[in-house]
């Protein structure tokens, strides 16, 4: 039977800090990020231009004209952040699904027990990655709503002492902004775990091509989570921004 395991398993130790299969995993999206981005830049600016350049130039584009339609003319500020949520998730998601991911099998110690882990597991599959993700959008949302409005106008769209229902209200907000960290992370990590779930089991299963419809599938499921979590970003810096009436 296939094991599945809800937390991620340690691979190796660096000072006594322990890399798990999804860090690891993680650490080589952003390495490839990085790559991506320098290799865009660098042709950004070269009269040569190759297809590379010409198809994420296009991505970019159509992206922005998303967030375009939430934030208007304060696109061109928050884009950056905006689209580094959307790559890193979307990356994320469908490095997870590469062959090997989950099924290369490497030998450790555990409990004085020899055990097989997989080498690799999909980030996103990690509620440690997601909720860090969604701490930083929340974060990031409140820091905003603070920069444009400044603190005390902030303040006000929390604490309203002019009527009990407003003050009740204020609460009722000051609640919500807490619970976008457990909605963000739980979302994406129980959409992108349970297709891992699904992907494994029909492969136990069914082991020739069956699963190839379920990864296409993940394909998109992994493309949606990473504009949803992106454009509910935007959505909440749009309203943290906008001035409390």
């Amino acid at each position: 039977m296939p094991k599945i395991s809800i937390k991620p398993e340690t691979v190796f130790h660096i000072l006594n800090f322990p890399i798990t299969n999804s860090l690891f995993l993680s650490v080589i999206v952003v390495l490839l990020f990085f790559l991506l981005a320098l290799k865009y830049n660098k042709e950004s600016k070269s009269e040569i231009k190759s297809k590379f350049y010409y198809f994420f130039q296009f991505i970019i584009k159509a992206i922005y004209s998303l967030f375009e339609s939430v934030l208007g003319e304060k696109t061109k500020y928050f884009f950056p952040l905006l689209f580094s949520f959307f790559m890193f998730i979307i990356l994320q998601n469908w490095f997870g699904l590469l062959p090997g991911i989950g099924s290369v099998l490497i030998k450790v110690q555990e409990h004085g027990e020899e055990i097989f882990i997989p080498l690799f597991r999909g980030g996103n599959a990690d509620l440690n990655t997601t909720f860090v993700l969604a701490l930083a959008s929340v974060v990031m949302i409140q820091a905003f709503g603070i920069k444009f409005l400044g603190f005390k106008g902030y303040l006000k769209k929390f604490v309203n002492l002019t009527n009990p229902i407003n003050f009740f209200l204020g609460i009722l907000e000051i609640i919500s902004e807490f619970s976008k960290v457990l909605s963000f992370s739980f979302r994406l990590f129980g959409n992108i775990f349970a297709g891992e779930v699904l992907l494994t089991i029909v492969a136990f299963l069914v082991p020739v091509l069956a699963s190839f419809p379920f990864i296409i599938l993940e394909v998109f499921v992994g493309f949606i989570q990473a504009l949803v979590f992106s454009m509910l970003t935007a959505v909440f810096i749009s309203g943290a921004i906008a001035k409390h009436h």
